[in-house]
Parts: C-alpha cells; sequence; structure tokens
C-alpha cells in the first residue's frame, strides 16, 4: 500500500471516528445528559478528532494542489469523497453567527424587510 492510500485511509478513520462520536453526543443529548462526564469526554475527544482532520485536509490540498507538481491524477474516489465532504464540513462548523449577526449588510436587509427587532 502506497503512503498516499495509507493517509487516505487514516483521514478516513478519523471521519468515521468523528461521526459516531457526534452520533453518541447526539445519543446523550436526545437523553438529557449533557452535563455527564461520557458526555464531556465525547465532546472532548468529538473536536480533537474534528481539527485533526480538518487539519489532514488541509495538508492534502496542499499537496494535491502544489503548483510546482502536477498530481490532479492522484485524485482518486476516496480523495474526491474526501474532498466533498470537507467542503460539507467546512460550511456546517462556520461560525454563522459571526456573519449573520455582525453584519452591517445584513441588518440592514433586515431592516428593509421589516423582521429586525430594536
Amino acid at each position: 500500500m502506497k503512503y498516499f492510500d495509507m493517509y487516505i485511509a487514516f483521514v478516513f478513520a478519523i471521519k468515521v471516528g468523528f461521526i459516531l462520536l457526534a452520533l453518541t453526543h447526539l445519543y446523550y443529548k436526545t437523553k438529557g445528559e449533557e452535563e455527564s462526564k461520557n458526555n464531556k469526554t465525547v465532546l472532548y475527544w468529538k473536536d480533537r478528532l474534528e481539527f485533526t482532520f480538518v487539519f489532514l485536509m488541509s495538508l492534502l490540498l496542499i499537496y494535491l494542489f502544489n503548483p510546482r507538481y502536477n498530481r490532479l491524477n492522484m485524485i482518486d474516489n476516496e480523495a474526491k469523497i474526501l474532498l466533498f465532504l470537507f467542503g460539507f464540513i467546512l460550511i456546517l462548523t462556520a461560525k454563522w453567527s459571526v456573519f449573520f449577526e455582525e453584519s452591517k449588510w445584513f441588518s440592514t436587509v433586515q431592516e428593509i424587510a421589516g423582521r429586525k427587532n430594536e
């Protein structure tokens, strides 16, 4: 197995771990055990795995799209899926409240629409 394939498999494993921890957290949340020690441990590791995934995917992007080398032929099905998921993860984990709450143009749109409560 090549290093690139091992790297992709490792990133997939990190993502699967993150999904399992996210589902576990959702389970604790629906049971009303958000303050339990187990849930706090799950959240701790979920956050660490999410950071690790984003970091490894960033390294993958730097490696694949380095302008000095043409590595586009290395983008196989697994890499395509990871890049696709990475885009969704970035959109879902973005701090949308910063964008919408502090944005001057969004406040203006709310005022025009008559929806801003002051």
